[in-house]
């Protein structure tokens, strides 16, 4: 090799290095962001980063494209590790025709997702586009359709996640709704499919970017979102942590980490955590955050429907998913997004073998015609379909109410769980004691001279009745009625005993989940 070829490539992988140029650079960093190779840099171990596709550039000449060709074409795409572990990552240059994306940027990442897929790791996309570039057609429309294809076939293989770093906008969106965990990062990334201004055209709203597809939407109202990052280094290191507890395919256990936490350590603070009185609240994560391994829990979708709250932890260093009902919102009924959002973690556990945990405390589900009318019925079923279908070991706790279908659904038995405990302050039955008063004796009140005596008597008969565990424990329905101070201890070696747990599910292509 001689020293000009040498000189040749060292002036061109400089070039590359370089992105858009230093003024283009200085206004990412004037906007709060960071390059793509800043990102990667922060993202990986020291050292580990292999690029590819470094010299690739596009292939358009009209429009006078043949005068902005980079290297890279806008994506930095290659492997490297974070904490040791392999991963595949690609970092959209937003410095470089605004990151937008083409049929060799395509090219790149789909090269990218297909090595990622063969080789059984973990794939992350740091996103900062401005979306399909105009000047390809449909050559950029035909790379989205590649990539979209490679999400779903490594959908439940591998690990996905996408961290929102910048705007993402029409087809862009749908390449991180199609993995499986979507960060975001407040104040300067926003996803939607059609901008302020075609909305405004179209409908005649007016809204602003951040109204419309900001980072706070997405985490609050839209539940498209998993997490929010305060900036992007957060964001970077909610990455990492997360990778904590997902392992690096569907046929590998999740990661141990030797626990610093005695499996037999037995909270007193449990006693007291549920009210005495049914109706009034309390928080969910406190039980929570007494049972599984000091400070390993990692919530998802914090902000999103918080009636429900999910999330990873560790139990004696083994990763467990947490999902559970809040009593301090909306006394942690189930709605369409409760749903939605339970549904979704309960398989992407089962996909990378993380045992399920589940703590039990609501009324049913949310009544109204609103809810009813936006389907409630086909959401709900979401969660028994992903309960039946989830072959991990599954443990349930029956806190306080565990009420009609809401029973059911919330890894009951005859939802294929392996093992159903309750504390004794459990209530299981068909409805509340008022509701089902008003049922049972509605004849009896109606001829009442004091309808309201009645019906208290009434209704303390049948709290006696039902709203204790021991009617479903002398049946079989709950294995056993434990001192809440046992849980902790009580779930560790249960999960321990099922952790070579072999289940299987019928032969079939796929089933028909209700969506």
């Amino acid at each position: 090799m001689t020293d000009h070829q040498l000189a040749e490539l060292h002036r061109l992988r400089e070039e590359a290095l370089q992105g858009g140029g230093e003024a283009r650079v200085a206004r990412q960093h004037a906007l709060g962001k960071w390059t793509a190779r800043e990102r990667i840099a922060h993202l990986l171990d020291e050292g580990s980063f292999q690029e590819m596709g470094m010299f690739v550039k596009h292939q358009i000449s009209d429009f006078g494209m043949d005068k902005k060709r980079f290297a890279g074409d806008a994506v930095v795409t290659g492997f490297g590790t974070i904490g040791g572990r392999q991963v595949a990552v690609y970092a959209q240059d937003f410095t470089v025709l605004g990151g937008t994306f083409s049929e060799m940027h395509a090219r790149k990442i789909v090269a990218l997702q297909d090595l990622a897929l063969e080789a059984g790791v973990p794939i992350i996309g740091l996103m900062d586009s401005g979306g399909a570039r105009i000047q390809e057609g449909i050559r950029g429309l035909a790379g989205y359709g590649a990539m979209f294809s490679r999400n779903v076939l490594s959908s439940g293989v591998i690990p996905q996640i996408s961290v929102m770093m910048g705007p993402s906008a029409g087809g862009s969106v749908y390449a991180p709704a199609l993995t499986d965990f979507v960060i975001m990062v407040k104040d300067t990334s926003y996803m939607f499919l059609t901008g302020p201004d075609v909305v405004e055209a179209v409908t005649g709203e007016k809204v602003s970017t951040n109204e419309l597809g900001g980072a706070m939407i997405h985490n609050t109202r839209s539940g498209v979102a998993h997490f929010l990052a305060e900036d992007e280094a957060a964001a970077l290191s909610l990455v990492r942590r997360l990778l904590h507890y997902l392992p690096q395919n569907n046929s590998e256990d999740p990661p141990y980490l030797s626990a610093q936490d005695p499996p037999d350590r037995r909270d007193p603070a449990l006693l007291g955590i549920v009210p005495a009185a049914e109706d009034q609240a309390y928080d969910i994560k406190e039980v929570i955050q007494a049972v599984v391994d000091r400070d390993s829990f990692l919530e998802v979708q914090p902000y999103f429907a918080r009636n429900a709250v999910v999330g990873f932890a560790r139990l004696d260093g083994h990763v467990v998913g947490i999902v559970a009902n809040q009593p301090a919102h909306l006394a942690g009924v189930l709605d369409i997004d409760a749903s939605d959002k339970i549904a979704h973690f309960i398989r992407v556990c089962d996909a990378f073998n993380i045992p399920l945990v589940t703590l039990v405390d609501t009324p049913g589900f949310m009544p109204g015609v609103n809810q009813e009318h936006g389907g409630v019925i086909r959401h709900g079923a979401k969660i028994i379909y992903a309960y039946v279908e989830a072959t991990v070991p599954k443990v349930s706790v029956i806190l306080r109410k565990a009420m009609g279908g809401a029973y059911i659904a919330m890894s009951s038995r005859e939802m294929r769980s392996d093992l159903a405990l309750a504390w004794p302050s459990a209530e299981i039955a068909v409805m509340g004691a008022e509701g089902a008063v008003r049922i049972l004796h509605r004849r009896d009140l109606e001829q009442a001279e004091d309808r309201s005596r009645l019906e208290a008597e009434f209704a303390e008969k049948y709290r006696r009745a039902f709203f204790n565990p021991y009617v479903a424990a002398e049946l079989g329905y709950v294995d056993d009625v434990i001192d809440p101070r046992e849980t902790r201890p009580r779930l560790i070696a249960a999960l321990a005993f099922l952790r070579t747990k072999v289940q299987q599910n019928p032969p079939k292509k796929h089933g028909l989940m209700p969506v």
